[in-house]
């Protein structure tokens, strides 16, 4: 699941903000683009089991479904917002969402499992061209007081995305609408985001920033190429049989990111605009809030695919079975994200810490309940993932608001922005790692012979206490945090 963020738009509002019915019609554009683009982030993961099975898609293949999205989201957002400022939010937008319209297609027609996996990559570049305009928009089209409404909004349309996702994948799964299967999932992205495109032509006005800005490629490239070194072996390693190559890839992601760094340095030096000041690694709120996004979102990142792997190819349900059972966990983070975006002023850092241990606890009891090696009742699974989504709310809308307090206000965008983009790594990195614990243990209990049921199981228990050890992990890394948060950087 996928958080709201602030990017920064570098414009201030025009001289005459939108209002009234062409305000509304503004925002439900850019807003369906936006539930397109978090929904396809959540509803891939209930459908994954029966993908496997039609297209013959291997461990590996399934674990790059999830990853590759996420992390090519984050790659878009490096420049996304930038390439928004250069060149004009509006057009930016329309182009993000026509092209996630035609990956989306894509997905729908794809034949095995690697073009899948392409066109997922590609729905992310597209989605993270896309989303950072949403927010460059909503900032420059509306003045203070509706700029509020419509980041509320925003934040609505997260919460209904995170409960549809699950949810409508199992529907459209179960429903073999056209006799398509789990590609409905993808197709049903066509005709809304045609419905947006024509809204949006129409109706979305066009903004830049102000000031001069530069578009630096080379800093993404070498950010993306980092994280993909350091991905790749992980995901591919148990296909590769873990050959002295593969650990030499993993090795070369340092010197990249080194040479990422390097390069942050000497823009600064030229009094240039760098992806990441590396001034921002000294302070402590936001250094330590980096630690804590790719902890929190490494352990949340591979959670509902192993879990649907658990519930429909171990215990036998159904895709809907699998998305009404996932449904309380997004029930519970929409009751308490408003507690914790409200009280966020008062006391952030306490919900943060709150909402990590609550993650920590539903863990421990699904591992009690999952590991006696039955197969537990809707309810016994029902429970705890409530607890887990009452935790992820209040952690998770509130998390890099949190860390922004600590952070001088003049960098907040560009921190934001950073923030953002790591939060995706981390989640694409917890699919990695986690994927690959999960896999090797079931692969072990499968070949001693054991039922999909308990091999399933062992698999999942394997992993949960992995996950415990991050949220707690995080929990006390939060107290490096700012205490609240403040309106100095709204």
């Amino acid at each position: 699941m996928t958080t709201p963020t602030r990017r920064h738009s570098g414009g201030a509002a025009p001289a005459t903000p939108l209002s009234g019915r062409t305000a509304v019609v503004v925002l439900a554009a850019i807003l369906t683009a936006s539930f397109m683009e978090l929904l396809d982030a959540t509803i891939v993961s209930v459908a994954a089991p029966v993908i496997a099975q039609d297209l013959g898609a291997g461990q590996a293949a399934l674990q790059w479904m999830l990853a590759g999205y996420t992390l090519s989201v984050g790659a878009g957002l490096i420049a996304g917002g930038r390439i928004g400022d250069l060149y004009g939010r509006r057009r930016v937008f329309l182009l993000g969402l026509a092209a996630f319209m035609l990956a989306s297609a894509g997905c729908g027609l794809a034949p095995n499992p690697g073009a899948l996996v392409g066109m997922r990559v590609a729905q992310g570049l597209a989605g993270g061209l896309m989303i950072p305009q949403v927010f460059g928009i909503i900032r420059a089209s509306f003045d203070p007081a509706a700029r509020a409404g419509a980041l509320g909004a925003y934040g609505a349309v997260l919460g209904l995305a995170s409960v549809a996702g699950p949810l409508l994948g199992g529907l459209l799964v179960e429903a073999d609408l056209f006799g398509m299967g789990w590609r409905a999932i993808f197709w049903v992205n066509v005709p809304i985001a045609i419905a947006a495109l024509i809204v949006g032509a129409r109706a979305l006005p066009e903004s830049r920033s102000p000031g001069r800005t530069r578009l630096d490629l080379t800093s993404a490239v070498l950010a993306a190429i980092a994280a993909v070194l350091l991905l790749w072996p992980l995901i591919q390693g148990r296909d590769w049989g873990w050959p002295w190559w593969g650990f030499a890839i993993l090795a070369l992601s340092a010197p990249v990111a080194a040479l990422f760094l390097i390069r942050q340095r000497r823009l600064v030096t030229r009094g240039a605009q760098p992806i990441l000041d590396p001034a921002l690694l000294r302070v402590r709120a936001f250094a330590g809030g980096l630690s804590v996004s790719v902890l929190f979102f490494g352990a949340l990142g591979s959670f509902f695919l192993l879990l649907s792997l658990y519930l429909q190819l171990g215990a036998g349900r159904t895709a809907l079975e699998t998305g009404l059972v996932i449904l309380p966990y997004a029930v519970g983070s929409i009751i308490t994200s408003g507690i914790g975006v409200q009280f966020a002023h008062r006391a952030g850092r306490a919900l943060l810490v709150c909402g990590a241990l609550l993650l920590a606890a539903s863990q421990v009891v699904l591992l009690l309940i999952i590991g006696d090696g039955g197969e537990p009742s809707y309810w016994g699974l029902a429970t705890p993932l409530f607890m887990g989504g009452l935790g992820l709310g209040l952690t998770a809308p509130s998390l890099i608001n949190v860390v922004l307090a600590g952070v001088p206000a003049e960098d907040a965008g560009a921190a934001g922005g950073v923030l953002t983009t790591v939060t995706q790594i981390g989640n694409a990195l917890g699919v990695a790692v986690l994927g690959v614990v999960f896999f090797t243990r079931l692969d072990d209990s499968l070949t001693d012979g054991a039922s999909s049921l308990i091999a399933y199981g062992d698999a999942l228990t394997t992993i949960l206490p992995w996950q415990v050890a991050c949220y707690i992990a995080a929990a006390a890394l939060m107290f490096i945090l700012p205490e609240h948060t403040h309106t100095a950087h709204e």
